[in-house]
């Protein structure tokens, strides 16, 4: 059982977290900015909590459904224009970013800080030539 004070620290770091990764991609201009990260993030990690309290047997069945319910919304991100494919990052960093909820949820906050690091240092590898070539 978490208490109320712990689940909110939780909810606020997902928050957080979701709002560093959202705020890369709107600074880029990309669909999915800021809002839309926090929330992934803060949904991901209130189902966690959730389970975690009323249905403990029953987490890796949610954290199953996260990932493949925010698999569907990150494929909404993903057109296609011309011979080009636009979206797949922001569809990942999506992905990546209910991970980071589900982490929180948990209570894993070293790995939750190592991610969103990771996160945004990938996020920043488009700026480097030898990047773009791949």
């Amino acid at each position: 059982m978490v208490d109320y004070t712990e689940a909110l620290l939780r909810l606020v770091l997902a928050v957080v977290a979701g709002g560093f990764i959202g705020l890369e991609r709107e600074v880029v201009h990309k669909p999915a900015g800021v809002r839309t990260h926090m929330l992934v993030c803060l949904g991901s990690a209130l189902f966690v909590l959730v389970t975690l309290q009323t249905l403990p047997n029953e987490t890796a069945r949610i954290i199953a459904g996260i990932a493949t319910g925010i698999g569907f919304l990150g494929a909404g991100t993903i057109f296609k224009a011309k011979n080009d494919v636009h979206g797949l990052t922001t569809a990942a960093s999506i992905w990546a970013v209910a991970g980071v909820g589900i982490a929180i949820g948990l209570g894993y906050y070293l790995i939750t800080v190592i991610a969103v690091v990771l996160v945004l240092i990938v996020l920043q590898l488009n700026k480097y030539e030898f990047f773009k070539k791949l």
